[in-house]
């Protein structure tokens, strides 16, 4: 009997034309590499969130050296008199000094300055095509701002050390033996002001970091 087995010339043998991947191929097919931008977009959210949160520390610390500077008044017997009343009491008080005076200013500048970008900059957190905008202006003003309080805390802090050391060359006494509250708190109002100083100084780096991301390379 013959058999039925027929030879493929050779003019037939092609390759077989590839395969269309069919739905099950697709689904095991392995997800695209992550890209370089993940990351980015990552940071940058730390960095609004990192912002939001020393803009709101700053509104703090400059509401707390206001309120101590404002409630330093102190009233003290000094000396005495031949006629009534025989006992002389003598106020210190923060409008006593010009220095005190821009001192308080300056940092309810800072204060009100805090609370208006920290809301500014939580509505940027929430819509990040407005940060891009913002950045320039944070920095400018941020910078302005620094100056304005690390000059207040260096003319208070003057004051204050001629009012804790006094001057022997210009024979100018120290009162901080009698109004010892009052000194304590002036002390206390300019430490505060020189940690709002350094919460600026994180917050100019840090915009302007930011701002140097956004820099096409």
């Amino acid at each position: 009997m013959a058999s039925t087995d027929y030879a493929v010339p050779p003019e037939l043998e092609k390759e077989a034309p590839p395969r269309e991947p069919t739905a099950p191929d697709v689904e095991k097919a392995a997800p695209p590499p992550p890209t370089r931008d993940a990351p980015l977009h990552a940071r940058q959210d730390y960095f609004r969130v990192a912002d939001v949160v020393l803009r709101l520390l700053l509104f703090a610390v400059a509401l707390v050296a206001v309120v101590v500077m404002v409630t330093s008044k102190e009233t003290r017997p000094v000396g005495r008199k031949t006629t009534p009343p025989y006992v002389v009491f003598k106020s210190a008080k923060f409008q006593d000094s010009p220095a005190f005076i821009y001192f308080v200013a300056a940092l309810s500048v800072a204060g009100l300055y805090a609370i208006i970008t920290t809301l500014v900059s939580f509505l940027a957190l929430l819509k990040p095509s407005c940060s891009t905008k913002l950045l320039p202006h944070f920095v400018i003003f941020d910078v302005l701002l620094l100056g304005i309080v690390a000059a207040a805390t260096g003319a208070a802090g003057g004051v204050a050390y001629v009012g804790i050391k006094g001057n022997s060359h210009t024979e100018w006494k120290k009162v901080c033996s009698v109004f010892g509250r009052f000194c304590a708190h002036v002390e206390s109002a300019i430490a505060v002001s020189i940690f709002a100083s350094i919460l600026l100084a994180n917050l100019v780096i840090l915009s302007a970091h930011s701002l140097s991301k956004k820099i096409p390379k």
